[in-house]
């Protein structure tokens, strides 16, 4: 059993805060002129890619997907499943996936390939959280906010069995 108290502090709201700043800053420079659409991943990722979007300086649109892999499960089941596809088409458009950690990163590996046969002008992945030592398959990251060790954390989007998603920085359980 999870509880608060046997969550230790792994990176501060305020970290997350000026690393997602920084993130604005770099996309919005790297698309100067262009129009970017945002594929959020639900449910994980819903509070970063609200942060991004408003901090970045260029007309931005938003889409969302929901990919499940790990279920109640503390590691991937390696399996991933598409639980809500895209609401409209991103055909010619400048696309960035916007994902809150990448572990094995069999999720966005399939999800790169299945994106990239509906035509998008371009396509990147965007991550707050990167553990580079579980990667089984080779995915590209343009955008990483923190690199982490592998170990099972929550918060900022990140749960448990639903919970514990609400934290305002990230934990190690």
């Amino acid at each position: 059993m999870i509880d608060e108290n046997n969550i230790k502090v792994l990176i501060s709201e305020e970290e997350i805060s000026k690393k997602i700043n920084e993130l604005a800053l770099k996309i919005s420079n790297d698309y100067a002129g262009r129009d970017i659409h945002l594929i959020c991943i639900l449910k994980g990722s819903v509070f970063f890619s609200c942060e991004l979007a408003k901090k970045i300086t260029i007309p931005v649109t938003m889409d969302f997907m929901s990919v499940s892999s790990y279920g109640d499960e503390l590691v991937s089941s390696g399996r991933v499943k598409i639980v809500k596809d895209l609401d409209e088409s991103i055909k010619d458009k400048d696309v960035i996936i916007i994902e809150d950690i990448i572990d094995s990163g069999r999720t966005l590996a399939y999800l790169m390939e299945l994106l990239g046969t509906r035509s998008p002008k371009s396509l990147e992945i965007c991550t707050l959280l990167d553990k580079p030592e579980r990667r089984v398959t080779d995915v590209k990251v343009k955008y990483v906010g923190f690199e982490i060790p592998d170990e099972f954390v929550v918060g900022y989007g990140l749960d448990y069995k639903q919970k514990y998603r609400n934290l305002a920085y990230i934990g190690v359980v």
